[in-house]
């Protein structure tokens, strides 16, 4: 019967805990003022007719917080990952020197920061959906436990507390993710 419980628990955290790492992805893929080579994850380039990720391609580094420096390990395709920037729209236009491509973040205007932030805490917003879909998902295993095991009430009373604990615990990790993103987003 206990083992049923934990099981439902151990898969419930699981999902939650993937879409903490799903909102930490998209996080790092939004612009805060500052170059971060994770704006380049989804930047896939035409590489002898195949779709490659760019980052698997070249060596990225970051020159004084505000430049991206791409450099292909294959200096023939530096015009497809020029196409595929700007096929990506990351809202940064590279620029080519034959050796290497520089993607310099302009700074933020206030009214573009306030934008991101919007964005954070829409993103934010559906992780803590997915967080109560689980819940929701696992409120309703724990009926079909209880209906299948015969668990006593006070039982499945207790579980759905425990449901709800873990619940209030992903959704205040999710808070406070947006609120660090927030503030990096704000700071200038």
């Amino acid at each position: 019967m206990s083992e049923a419980l934990d099981e439902l628990f151990l898969f419930g955290e699981e999902k939650m805990e993937k879409a903490i790492i799903q909102l930490r992805k998209e996080f790092g893929s939004i612009r805060s003022g500052r170059a971060n080579p994770m704006i380049l994850d989804k930047v896939m380039v035409d590489y002898y007719g195949a779709p490659t990720p760019l980052r698997q391609m070249s060596q990225v580094s970051v020159q004084e917080g505000t430049t991206l420096v791409i450099t292909p390990y294959d200096k023939s395709i530096l015009k497809e990952i020029e196409k595929a920037i700007i096929k990506a729209e990351i809202g940064i236009t590279p620029n080519s020197d034959g050796i290497c491509i520089r993607l310099t973040f302009p700074p933020l205007t206030e009214e573009r920061r306030k934008e991101i932030c919007k964005d954070v805490k829409k993103l934010g917003e559906e992780a803590k959906v997915a967080v109560r879909n689980v819940r929701r998902d696992m409120t309703d295993d724990l009926k079909k436990l209880e209906k299948s095991e015969n668990l006593p009430e006070d039982m499945v009373k207790d579980n759905q507390d425990k449901i709800q604990k873990v619940t209030d615990k992903y959704t205040g990790i999710i808070d406070s993710a947006v609120a660090e993103k927030e503030k990096e987003v704000l700071t200038v």
